[in-house]
């Protein structure tokens, strides 16, 4: 739908953009950029690393409680009640660290993202800054890229509509122009 709607929107900047004048598209695969440049190469490496080391300690955690259930079910019915009670808790609490672990690690703010911010943003700043460059060299109005969902990487800024859709809304941009 994204992609539909991209396209659509090039389509129109193309043709209305057409009776007052030429306009310079170009596209861009930032994938492709991605992996040929080797400071993302390296980048995705390290993050790889921190990844197995994870995936290590969430497996021993695993395999820990595995272990524990085990024995959990092959003497739950000789357990005494209390016995019994306190190894169904220790299951909870183990179970409970896995999760905490696997949320501290891979979760949405866990510490791979943290790392991908930390060691990724820099290339992908190399490479928009770079994107842009060429745009301004070639006379480049619209950069899109192509790798997955078509995002916008460059734009003119004399193409920008935002002051005019906020004074027909009646909005003082900001910074009060």
């Amino acid at each position: 739908m994204k992609r539909r709607i991209a396209l659509c929107t090039i389509m129109l900047l193309s043709v209305g953009s057409m009776a007052l004048g030429q306009v310079k598209i170009g596209y861009v695969s930032t994938d492709a950029i991605m992996k040929q440049l080797p400071d993302a190469q390296d980048a995705q490496k390290q993050l790889d690393a921190f990844v197995v080391q994870w995936q290590g300690e969430l497996n021993k955690l695993q395999q820990d409680w595995q272990k524990k259930f085990d024995d959990y079910d092959k003497r739950k019915l000789i357990m005494t009640e209390q016995r019994r009670a306190e190894a169904e808790r220790e299951l909870r609490e183990l179970d409970q660290r896995m999760a905490e672990f696997r949320n501290k690690k891979f979760g949405q703010n866990g510490e791979l993202f943290t790392k991908q911010n930390e060691l990724m943003k820099p290339v992908q700043d190399r490479v928009f800054k770079a994107i842009q460059d060429v745009a301004l060299e070639e006379s480049y109005d619209y950069v899109f890229d192509k790798s997955g969902e078509i995002l916008l990487m460059y734009a003119n800024s004399k193409y920008d509509l935002t002051p005019k859709v906020l004074s027909k809304l009646n909005i003082v941009p900001a910074g009060g122009k």
